[in-house]
């Protein structure tokens, strides 16, 4: 007899690199035993997160577990393109145990806990919980935040910001809609900080909504799984200012694809982005790239002037081996200007 019981599903949501695909990575390494699916939304032409996932090496997680949707923001094409994914991981013979759901940067989590209503998804998959992650430095220092202090401080340093940041109401959004908030970068947080942050964080939560810490996205999964929230039955409570809306959108950030040459050494690649994404204010950078005499690919991740590395697996013989990488701004970034700058520093370098 098949089993009648609603496959749990968890919406992991977070502004542009506070962690999210790395969070994720610890709990397929830690699944216990559990056949995890998860549903990838990316933002930028490259799939990157899909990506880093499908290249874990994790056991038991296979790439045929791994699907991404590339036709934009998740929580605008719900029917055309989350739906039907659904649909086709409940409908395997061998359905997964669980589903996590990372969205993008830019996603609204409400419009999609909402899709969980559909007549042919209600009856066999609930939402456990809605899970937003947060770039605890990111937070300290200001950013994403309606704190007064913060956007004062903001406003001081430079006058463009003397209006309401589409940022703000985006982080607003995922707390407003989380059952469980995750502060990561914690070691990068003193006691002090660390305070500021939760004290910014619980002003925009519902009430008895916790939150934890996390350094690196390390958590045990059974923090984050079995929440039991049922988000699908209680859209009420989280509030959004797209209440009523029929649709919205993302004309505030904009990305492009850059590729790059092989590169020396990962040090000497990021010392050539990090300069570049403070001065042209780039938000996110994230992608692959080619070091010179080494057979595996380098995973790149940065958020704003922070920078990590790391060596995910060896390149396929099917693929290219070239530098590509995602570079996400808010409207108006200068694409032509960072291209020329890009190609510059690695013909000098």
């Amino acid at each position: 007899m098949k089993d009648l019981a609603k496959i749990p599903a968890t919406v992991i949501t977070g502004f542009l690199g506070s962690g999210k695909t790395t969070l994720i990575r610890s709990l397929l390494e830690n699944a216990g035993g559990r056949r995890l699916a998860l549903v990838i939304n990316e933002f930028g032409d490259v799939g990157v997160d899909g990506e880093i996932l499908k290249g874990c090496g994790v056991e038991g997680c296979s790439e045929d577990d791994v699907l991404e949707l590339a036709n934009g923001c998740i929580c605008c094409t719900v029917a055309d393109d989350f739906l039907p994914t659904i649909q086709k991981l409940i409908d395997r013979p061998d359905p997964p145990d669980h589903i996590i759901i990372e969205t993008s940067g830019l996603a609204l989590p409400k419009p999609l806990v909402k899709a969980f209503g559909w007549p042919d998804v209600r009856n066999r998959v609930t939402v456990d919980g809605v899970v937003a992650v947060v770039d605890g430095p990111a937070v300290e220092s200001g950013i994403f935040t309606s704190a007064p202090a913060a956007v004062q401080a903001q406003r001081q340093a430079d006058p463009a910001l003397d209006h309401e940041s589409p940022l703000e109401e985006l982080f607003e959004e995922q707390l407003g809609c989380a059952d469980l908030v995750v502060i990561n970068k914690r070691d990068l947080l003193d006691e002090d900080g660390y305070r500021q942050v939760l004290e910014t964080t619980h002003g925009y939560l519902r009430a008895g909504v916790p939150a934890v810490a996390a350094t690196q996205g390390q958590l045990d999964p059974r923090v984050l799984l079995g929440l039991g929230a049922e988000a699908e039955d209680d859209l009420d409570s989280r509030p959004s200012h797209h209440d009523g809306d029929d649709d919205h959108d993302h004309d505030d950030f904009e990305s492009f694809v850059v590729e790059l040459g092989e590169c020396d050494s990962p040090q000497g690649l990021l010392d050539l982005l990090t300069p570049l994404s403070a001065r042209f204010g780039v938000l996110r950078v994230k992608g692959f790239a080619v070091v010179s005499g080494k057979d595996m690919r380098l995973v790149v991740q940065g958020v704003g002037p922070r920078f990590q590395h790391y060596y995910d697996r060896d390149w396929r013989a099917e693929e290219s081996r070239r530098t590509r990488l995602v570079v996400i701004g808010e409207k108006g970034l200068d694409e032509p200007a960072i291209r020329a700058a890009l190609a510059q520093e690695q013909a000098a370098a």
